[in-house]
């Protein structure tokens, strides 16, 4: 077009001096390379760029409970007996259902039979273990199950013995529980302290960042889940849910024209956080779900999802001030070299110098040093 109104060779190699694609293909590339790689240097490992960009665009956040706002390090406090049996032996019981399962809750209670040297020899028949719900296996010819209030009264229709509905209505809380029950009667309750992150406590911090809603999702019962929901200041929590709960949930805040966040470390949060537009997990969480998110984090600190989220932001933000800058400095230099102001050399001159000083620029990290 240039030559065509001009009829100058000259003005007609200046504008073919000069292209946005070269700083584009460089700046932005650079630009989420860097974000990763700062990313790491906080212990948070990100698989690529579209999940920053996601992170950065999120506006609700679903949180596992166990292992995710807590530590993962769960203790037996107390073993109640609700048959009569002593505790010790319903606790020994117990850990032999539960010692061949990857789950912080069964290591808990093995934890606490190695403790009190309790030999658990496989006293039980082929073990069937569903996954968020519990086991089932038989003992001395006598069907046991072990898990989740849901799994424990309304799936197999356990009852609680004559009598003992009082000791029931009693327990704490300040605990997560795990029922086991023989021949559909409930003989025990494990309680399980499962202390809470101290920075779990961060919910004021991502609203300032930009999240709406954050939610907590748990397979506890109403009880606990409401009394840890108190403590962390979630916006809303979900009790009693399964993995497919927790997934179907993620799909339809994402119809509702939500970017959802989802953080877990278990098999049971697999399906979820495959669902999420981005998936985070724990990184001593399962195996399986570390496969399938789309970023992990180190273990020992939430604040690390604080910190991806504020480098997601400043990368969307160095992105569009490059593509501002690019177009602007290419344009003007199209402007000057039609108008005969630039020769081609000195277009070219301009045009690769700014392409290479945004490029560098693009790779200075985007938090300030600590």
């Amino acid at each position: 077009l240039t030559y065509l109104i001009t009829r100058n060779v000259t003005k007609t190699l200046s504008v073919l001096m000069v292209d946005f694609s070269c700083a584009l293909k460089l700046a932005m590339p650079l630009s989420v390379l860097s974000a990763i790689r700062e990313a790491s240097t906080h212990h948070v490992t990100v698989k690529g760029g579209r999940f920053l960009e996601a992170m950065a665009e999120a506006d609700t956040i679903v949180f596992d409970k166990t292992g995710t706002l807590t530590k993962a390090q769960p203790t037996v406090v107390e073993v109640v007996s609700f048959n009569g049996e002593d505790p010790d032996e319903l606790l020994r019981i117990a850990a032999c259902m539960e010692e061949h399962f990857p789950h912080s809750m069964a290591k808990a209670i093995v934890d606490a039979a190695k403790e009190k040297n309790l030999v658990h020899e496989e006293i039980h028949s082929k073990v069937e273990y569903m996954v968020a719900h519990g086991i089932s296996t038989m003992i001395e010819g006598k069907k046991a199950v072990i898990g989740s209030y849901h799994f424990v009264f309304e799936d197999e229709k356990c009852k609680i013995p004559e009598g003992m509905q009082g000791c029931f209505d009693r327990l704490s809380d300040a605990y997560s529980h795990l029922y086991l029950a023989i021949e559909n009667v409930l003989a025990a309750v494990i309680c399980i302290e499962d202390p809470l992150r101290e920075e779990a406590n961060m919910v004021h911090s991502l609203k300032k960042a930009g999240i709406r809603k954050i939610v907590m999702m748990t397979g506890d019962s109403e009880r606990t889940a409401s009394a840890i929901a108190g403590k962390v200041g979630v916006d809303e929590y979900y009790s009693e849910v399964l993995p497919e709960d927790k997934a179907r949930f993620v799909e339809q805040e994402k119809a509702s024209g939500r970017k959802v966040v989802m953080i877990g470390d278990g098999i049971n949060d697999s399906p979820a956080l495959s669902a999420a537009d981005v998936g985070i997990a724990v990184s001593d969480g399962a195996e399986i779900a570390r496969e399938i998110a789309d970023i992990t984090i180190g273990a020992d600190n939430l604040q690390e999802i604080l910190t991806l989220k504020k480098i997601s932001d400043e990368l969307m933000q160095r992105i569009h001030k490059n593509y501002r800058l690019i177009v602007g400095i290419n344009a003007g230099l199209i402007v000057l070299g039609v108008g005969g102001i630039l020769q081609p050399t000195t277009s070219a001159l301009l045009h690769n110098t700014s392409t290479l000083a945004i490029s560098l620029s693009s790779m200075k990290n985007l938090l300030p040093e600590r």
